[in-house]
Formats: C-alpha cells, structure tokens, sequence
C-alpha cells in the first residue's frame, strides 16, 4: 500500500470508531512510525510502505481505535512551542492549559520573571518547565502527589535541560513546601466524580487522581485557596484552571478568604476556565 491509501484507510478505521479528527490522527501516527515530520508525507504519498513499517502501524491504529489518547502512542505532546514526554502516568496538557500559562506570561510577565513560583499539581510539569525557560531568574517549585508523575516531570526537566531550575517535590497541595511565593499556579483535579459518564474514553485513560476532586469536583480548589493564604508573600497572584460552572462559588470563596483583584477569564470555547486573585 502507499502512503496515501495507508492514510485513507486509517481514516475511515478511524471514523467507524468516533475518533475525533481522523485524517489528523492518522497523519500523526504514520509519521511516528516513518520517522517523519507529518507534513512531509504529502510529498510522499505514491511510497510503498514496507511490511516493516505497517506491522508497527497497524498496533497503533488498533490501540488508537480502542481510546488510546494519541499522545500516549506518540510518547510527546507540544506545550506551548516544546516537546514535553507523555504518558500514562500523568494528566495529558490541554490546550486550556496552555491559554493558562500564556495569559499569566502576557499578563503578569515584568511582575513575575524574577519571583517564587510553585506549581501545584504538577504533573507531567508542563507549567512549572515553560515558565522556567520563559523565565530563567525566576525560582520555581513543582509538587504533586503522584510519584509516577514527579517521575515523568524530572524526565521532561533533564530533556529540555532545565533539570537545574526546577525543584520537583512530592507533597499534598502545600505539606512539604515551604512558603513566601509570590506566584501560585495550579491545574488541580477539577471534574465531578459524578460526572464519570460524560468523559470520552481518551480522558478516562488519565490517572483518576488527576482527574477527579471528589461528588463537588471543586473539593481540591477549595482546599487550595484556604491553605495557599499563608503561603503567600504579600499581593501574591493566585492563578488557577477551573471546571465548567465552577467559577461563581469559586469566586465567592476567594473574596470569603480576602482575595483580591479577583477576576475570571475565558478560554477560547468561551468558557469561564481560569481565576486569578491576589492575596494581602
């Protein structure tokens, strides 16, 4: 078969088992397996492939097929202009998570690149690693209490050579962590676990500990703004990535706790996902 038709076929395969964008994924996974760049195969499309490539390809198509989030068969996903490692033992990066860090750079840049940071819940460390290369003065401090995802961050730290500027420790919310920040950034956990039903088999694949707070889904969110209080230095920032229809009661919460300069933000869907606050 040549490339054109592998890529034809993998994406009607695809299209049967409701895999969103399925010329999309089939492109990606058959670069993986090329050794390509994806764009590269449009210049060759009239190749045979050798049953060396398609025996690989075919495993991929059929674990993609069966819900397999594409960034795990890849091992990479791109965050915000990087290549970071991902898999299983982390929350795969969402583009809104992206939007979080690219407001905070655009919005609190002069302010912040010389501070102390610490990103709460880490994972795969995605936003402590990109604000330590948009911000090399700056002190930044990674914590999860996942092990496994600590791990797959210090690996990302060392491939991006940034292994010396980012400390990864494993702590629940603040337990281990000293204070005096004047930036905390936090992804937390932030879906209902009685909204199990609505996610798609590719979210399901996330470690549960990264996706579910508990029957409120803010559970988490709450804890951290009582406790990140005493770990601020004053007019500290809060920034966080909120669920869906959360940001009301959240924003009770700060002002509750003497946050200020509290203000909600949109992601590009138009949904209020972000909060940023000051405290003292």
């Amino acid at each position: 078969m040549t490339v054109l038709e592998v890529l034809q076929s993998t994406t009607g395969y695809f299209r049967k088992r409701n895999i969103d964008s399925p010329r999309l994924n089939a492109e990606h996974l058959l670069a993986h397996v090329m050794g390509r760049k994806r764009i590269d195969l449009y210049l060759e499309f009239e190749r045979r492939l050798p049953e060396s490539e398609l025996t690989p390809l075919r495993e991929l198509v059929k674990r993609r097929g069966a819900g397999e989030p594409l960034q795990h068969l890849l091992g990479t996903v791109e965050f915000c202009g990087r290549i970071f490692r991902c898999d299983k033992r982390a929350l795969v990066p969402r583009p809104e998570t992206e939007q979080l860090v690219e407001l905070l750079i655009s919005r609190f840049k002069s302010e912040i690149a010389s501070s102390r940071m610490v990103d709460v819940g880490t994972g795969s460390g995605v936003i402590a690693l990109t604000l330590a290369a948009e911000f090399p003065a700056a002190e930044i401090v990674g914590v999860d209490i996942s092990e496994d995802a600590l791990m797959l961050a210090r690996e990302n730290a060392e491939q991006l050579n940034l292994a010396d500027r980012v400390r990864f420790l494993r702590s629940n919310l603040f337990e281990n962590v000293q204070p005096n920040f004047d930036l905390i950034v936090a992804n937390l956990p932030y879906v209902s676990t009685e909204d199990r039903q609505k996610l798609s088999r590719e979210v399901l694949r996330d470690p549960e500990a990264a996706l579910f707070a508990g029957p409120r889904g803010d559970e988490l969110v709450r804890q951290l703004i009582v406790q990140a209080a005493s770990w601020f230095r004053p007019g500290g920032i809060l920034a966080m990535e909120i669920g869906i229809g959360q940001s009301e009661t959240l924003v009770a919460a700060l002002a509750e706790k003497n946050y200020r300069d509290i203000f909600p933000e949109k992601d590009y869907s138009g949904v209020i996902r972000f909060l940023f606050a000051r405290y003292g």
